[in-house]
């Protein structure tokens, strides 16, 4: 599985970067429709979620990621070829039915196949190896595209493709994985199937989503619009050191993931939590400070830019292991798929939410209040984290149980 990761991950780096100059730059589409067309795949994906979340309860994840994986590769294939905006319309849906799936499966899927002491380290070398295919990716397709040769484009589209075989092909050399979590459903008071209601009454993952919602919209939304837009505009760097900048998050995120898992074995999920709030609250105020220069020092400006990206890898390496953990030990069997559709919705809320946010402050020259708006954000998820802990166990929450004090020797007779 973690082999398919990093597959699907290869080939989204390759595309990740260029869709909006490719569909302006090559195909000539006006910035305005591909904007919509970009919000309507943010749009598919969060509205589709919670459908692939009950399919994966009833028919378990093999059957629903494997078609997933087809209607994605078919999606990214067919952008290759497209040549109008109907076209680019058809392609992106077809792309976001299929991503829509594809990421609470394959959770689902990891959780079954692991048990709990490893899910934490799996979750988080899961993260390690995305990094790293999309960073590999990036890197390949910036060597190949070039907007006077639309061949090149096309190439890279269609290696995205046939990189959704790898995960594809590999779930079906294993016909034991991601079947049906149970069999025989269970009822509830009103004598229902369990459902949403039920993963929606639960009061431990509903905190636990006010605190992915805060940090995702004041954090890992920002980046597309606000971090460019506030190093461009505010600080005054060039877009070559805003790559800079995501090389050296991607990086860290690859050198210091497995340590990070190490040193989190044991601890609190919930205080992590709170730390990653706080370490992007950190990276933040280190952009403003670039603001703050205001491009009089270039490079100053420069060398701060690109300390956010590493700072906020930091965050991102405490995350991605604890997080998907966590929603993993408060779901049950029988409605794991919606637990983790739900959260994997959360990404797709913030994507929409954070470039309204940014957009507007930015172009009005209010640099400062966003940094302060984003800044408040994570540490108000941090003080959610913390007040989750007294919802949950300690095993729930990751702690190790204190070890028991070895009772006195009895003195045995002679």
């Amino acid at each position: 599985m973690l082999v398919g990761t990093l597959f699907s991950a290869l080939g989204r780096g390759l595309t990740l970067p260029f869709l909006f100059i490719y569909l302006t730059e090559v195909r000539h589409l006006s910035g305005t429709t591909v904007g919509l067309l970009i919000g309507w795949f943010g749009l598919l994906t969060l509205a589709v979620s919670p459908l692939s979340g009950s399919l994966i309860d009833r028919f378990g994840a093999r059957r629903v990621v494997m078609p997933a994986l087809l209607i994605e590769a078919v999606g990214v294939g067919s952008l290759a070829l497209v040549g109008n905006t109907w076209q680019a319309a058809a392609a992106l849906t077809l792309s976001g039915l299929g991503a829509s799936t594809i990421w609470a499966g394959q959770n689902t899927i990891l959780t079954s196949i692991t048990g709990e002491q490893e899910r934490q380290r799996v979750f988080g070398l899961q993260f390690a190896l995305l990094n790293l295919g999309i960073g590999i990716g990036s890197a390949t397709a910036g060597t190949i595209v070039d907007t006077a040769r639309p061949g090149t484009f096309q190439l890279i589209y269609l290696l995205d493709m046939l990189c959704y075989a790898g995960p594809f092909l590999i779930l079906l050399t294993m016909p034991g994985v991601g079947r049906r979590l149970v069999e025989t459903p269970t009822l509830n008071e009103n004598g229902r199937k369990r459902g949403y209601a039920e993963v929606l009454r639960h009061k431990p993952f509903r905190r636990l989503i006010i605190f992915s919602v805060l940090l995702t919209v004041s954090g890992y939304a920002q980046l597309e619009v606000g971090f460019t837009g506030f190093a461009t505009k505010v600080a005054g760097v060039t877009p070559q050191i805003i790559g800079y900048a995501f090389t050296a998050n991607t990086i860290v995120i690859v050198l210091a993931q497995l340590l990070v898992i190490r040193k989190l074995q044991g601890r609190s999920r919930t205080r992590a939590l709170a730390a990653v709030g706080g370490v992007f609250g950190v990276a933040w105020l280190v952009l403003g400070l670039a603001g703050y220069v205001d491009g009089s020092n270039a490079v100053l400006s420069a060398v701060i830019v690109i300390l956010f990206g590493a700072i906020f890898a930091v965050g991102e390496t405490m995350l991605s292991p604890v997080s998907p953990a966590l929603v993993n030990v408060l779901a049950t069997d029988e409605l794991r798929g919606r637990y983790n559709a739900l959260s994997s919705m959360v990404w797709g809320m913030s994507a929409i939410v954070a470039p309204v946010s940014a957009g507007p402050l930015l172009g009005a020259g209010l640099g400062g209040v966003w940094i302060a708006l984003v800044t408040a954000g994570t540490l108000a998820a941090s003080l959610v984290a913390l007040s989750l802990r007294k919802l949950i166990t300690p095993e729930q929450d990751g702690r190790l149980a204190e070890p028991a004090t070895p009772a006195a020797p009895v003195p045995v007779p002679a």
